[in-house]
């Protein structure tokens, strides 16, 4: 009988151990109904994680209402370092996945490599679009594809326009005259950020024969401060402060997560606000609700929603699509502490941006 008895919690053991030792899965599922539904979806992230607060959040929410909304499968694949991209494709076209979304300008090669290769394949990319060869360029290392591609949908955003408003109120509200900025990693979809903020800082200045003053950005030599990552808050702490010392008491930071620790600085010591961007922080970081004057939108998730939508039903065709204020693409979170009369002028402003009787180019004398 003990021997029996024995046997039996052995194999019991046994039971509960073969779950623990089983592979662990690549990225969680992200619904119930992945292993039921019939389209499928699957995203590659950019460095910065999927829990970023930023881009690749932002585009998961997109596939998130659409397995709410639309019931469809979906998952993503997080990318550590560049050399996942291509991998994290090829798993998901091992796994025939009915609609790719890769996130970021950093997947473009990896992107119209796996596109050109399989034109079966429906695949959507965030901040990218095709084609983007240049003079010079080598296709497939240097650049994706010097043609458009029919089965890849680029989604792009005039951030640049929102930038600009969210410029102009930040040399509105800015008590030092001076304001700053940095990004992550100097590529396009960052510096358009950067390039809208000034732009909207000197539409302020025009206007109100002010001389407000743009730190760590100039685009007339195309070149300003950058951490040379997405991850690191202590860089983004670090950039913070520095431009507090300098005399900025108001920081953009276009980093993705980098920026949350300039957030953290700032309500830390008292001595500065930020601009949020990609989504609205006083949502998505709100612990920093009291530190944020604004945020710069990009509407990621409604533009991958109707993308996956398109896919679905049937009506997807690659191209570009371009989110603007005109669309609502893009926009800015309400201004902390905005008069009615600052409201009305960037009502105005939005109005001028909109129907193109005022320019980021144009005000920037490009």
């Amino acid at each position: 009988m003990k021997k029996l008895y024995f046997v039996l919690v052995l194999a019991l053991v046994a039971a509960m151990l073969l779950p623990a030792c089983g592979p662990a899965p690549t990225s969680p599922a992200a619904s119930p109904t992945e292993a039921t539904a019939s389209f499928t979806v699957g995203q590659v992230t950019d460095l910065g994680g999927i829990d970023d607060k930023s881009f690749n959040a932002t585009a998961w929410k997109g596939v998130q209402d659409a397995i709410n909304q639309l019931g469809v499968s979906g998952k993503y694949l997080e990318s550590q370092q560049q050399s996942d991209y291509a991998k994290n494709i090829q798993q998901f076209l091992d796994e025939k996945t009915d609609l790719i979304i890769t996130v970021g300008f950093l997947l473009g090669v990896d992107t119209a490599t796996a596109a050109k290769a399989n034109p079966d394949q429906k695949f959507a990319i965030v901040d990218y679009a095709y084609p983007d060869c240049y003079e010079g360029a080598t296709e497939g290392k240097d650049c994706g594809s010097s043609t458009e591609l029919p089965n890849v949908l680029g989604l792009t955003f005039a951030t640049d326009q929102a930038a600009f408003l969210a410029g102009y109120a930040a040399a509105a509200s800015t008590q030092s005259g001076k304001v700053a900025t940095f990004g992550g990693i100097n590529i396009p979809t960052v510096t358009i950020f950067m390039k809208g903020f000034e732009a909207g800082v000197k539409y302020y200045n025009q206007q109100k024969g002010a001389n407000v003053e743009v730190l760590g950005w100039d685009t007339a030599k195309s070149d300003g401060s950058f951490t040379g990552n997405f991850e690191s808050l202590d860089d983004g702490r670090a950039f913070a402060e520095s431009f507090v010392q300098e005399g900025a008491d108001i920081v953009m930071p276009v980093a993705g997560p980098v920026g949350l620790g300039s957030a953290a600085y700032c309500k830390e010591n008292g001595t500065c606000k930020v601009v949020g961007v990609d989504t609205d922080w006083t949502v998505s970081a709100s612990e920093y609700t009291d530190v944020v004057l604004t945020s710069v939108k990009k509407n990621m998730d409604v533009a991958v929603f109707d993308t996956i939508k398109a896919a679905q039903g049937g009506t997807f065709k690659g191209g570009t699509y371009v989110g603007t204020l005109a669309n609502d693409g893009v926009g800015i979170a309400a201004v902390a502490g905005a008069s009615s009369d600052l409201t009305s002028e960037l009502d105005t402003i939005k109005a001028a941006l909109v129907d193109g009787s005022l320019t980021v180019d144009g005000v920037l004398g490009q």
